[in-house]
């Protein structure tokens, strides 16, 4: 007798999916957009800085909307989000008796490559990279209990933090240049650089640059962002082994403390930093300590208020909401739509495309947003009327099972 067949691991299903996780990416992919196109038309190197003075009300109202309630809320959230993701998959496998180990590798070996393509040859500001880096380093917590994994989050979290506050504390108490905060020419040399690669060069000489901004400034800055996705992704395996994030009529006290404790808690957070500095700027000579403090309660802000986001929305369609599901296609199909969104902002903006670098006020980058992602959703709902999966998830999804997943969905017989 032949030994039986080892149990074989698919994609999911439509009508398997998740439907609150769909249009919690969709939201965060919004989210993300709003944030990222302030760097298509500027330096990378500027990301954060706060609200400029020196613009027309309606750019520095824009620009605080932004910085308020979307720098750093939603990429959060999308790691909160891959993190539900791992487990989820974790889980299949286990009901399915499947070996988890080579899926859960090769889909982060494709995630990694999606992401060095996107950072090497689309836009520096890549985060599927570092995404990719921490779904491995994930795979430490993998049969962590369930309960050691919010303090596991919060720890790798708070580090970053105190970090950032000893950071503000040396400086304000032996100056900016004994605390050696890093060497201002260099920085200026590459914001230089960068401004004549994107604004005026060629697709050539930008895709050089962006390999030098990879290996220069990217790649160093992976030490504080891994272990905080890696903080994120842990939390976000909490949701789905926990059964909060399908059933959370369970954990309703634990949701209304995410709604009413820690998102405002947040945003409280947030606006303190405002008071602090309105616009810290993390480079050049005017660095000072409250540029560091500022930055300090922007990040320990952040997932505070993801995490509100986050709980106001399950709200939302545990009431019955039918908003939040508008956002699911954009959210089924959210690797595509952000390499698209990148392919779009660099075209527009970069000098091999149509050249308006830094010419776009900032109240029309974030009105252009909000019309690219309305087009971005209405392309989404279209696809899916032909196809099971958007086209850059099929192909991981093909790399991911070694096998290849029917793509179009079946056409019915017209009726008679």
């Amino acid at each position: 007798m032949n030994p039986p067949a080892p149990p074989v691991l698919g994609p999911l299903a439509t009508s398997e999916r998740i439907l609150t996780l769909d249009a919690l990416r969709g939201i965060a992919l919004l989210g993300v957009l709003l944030m990222n196109v302030e760097s298509f038309t500027g330096s990378l190197l500027d990301v954060g800085t706060g609200i400029a003075p020196d613009q027309p009300w309606r750019d520095r109202l824009a620009d605080g909307f932004v910085y308020i309630f979307v720098q750093g809320k939603f990429w959060t959230l999308f790691a909160l989000l891959f993190g539900m993701g791992f487990a989820s998959m974790s889980e299949r496998a286990r009901a399915a008796g499947a070996d988890f180990l080579p899926l859960y590798l090769r889909r982060s070996l494709g995630l990694l490559a999606v992401g060095l393509i996107h950072a090497l040859l689309i836009w520096s500001g890549d985060i599927l990279v570092c995404y990719a880096l921490t779904a491995f380093a994930l795979l430490i917590l993998r049969n962590a209990p369930q309960g050691a994994l919010w303090p596991i989050g919060g720890t790798l979290n708070l580090m970053l933090v105190a970090m950032l506050l000893l950071s503000s504390l040396a400086i304000a108490l032996v100056g900016q240049e004994a605390a050696d905060m890093g060497d201002f020419a260099v920085d200026q040399s590459l914001r230089a650089r960068e401004i004549a690669a994107y604004a005026q060069g060629s697709y050539a000489q930008a895709s050089a640059f962006r390999w030098h901004y990879f290996v220069e400034t990217t790649l160093p800055s992976y030490w504080m962002f891994v272990p905080m996705a890696l903080g994120l992704f842990a939390i976000g395996a909490w949701f789905v082994r926990s059964g909060a994030i399908v059933a959370p009529v369970r954990y309703r006290r634990f949701y209304a403390a995410l709604r009413w404790g820690a998102g405002p808690l947040g945003l409280a957070i947030t606006l303190v930093g405002l008071a602090v500095d309105a616009e810290p700027v993390l480079t050049g000579k005017t660095l000072g300590a409250s540029d560091m403090f500022a930055t300090t309660l922007q990040t320990l802000a952040a997932p505070l208020m993801s995490l509100g986001y986050l709980a106001w929305i399950v709200r939302a369609l545990e009431r019955g909401a039918r908003w939040p599901l508008a956002f699911a296609p954009a959210g089924r199909m959210a690797l595509t739509l952000y390499l698209m969104q990148s392919v779009l902002g660099t075209w527009v903006f970069y000098g091999y495309g149509l050249g308006l670098w830094g010419e776009v006020s900032r109240v029309s980058q974030v009105l252009g947003a909000c019309v690219l992602f309305g087009l971005q959703l209405a392309f989404a709902r279209g696809w899916f009327a032909r196809f099971r999966y958007g086209p850059v998830e099929w192909l991981w999804r093909w790399f991911t099972y070694a096998r290849r997943p029917a793509l179009r969905r079946p056409v019915l017989p017209a009726l008679p």
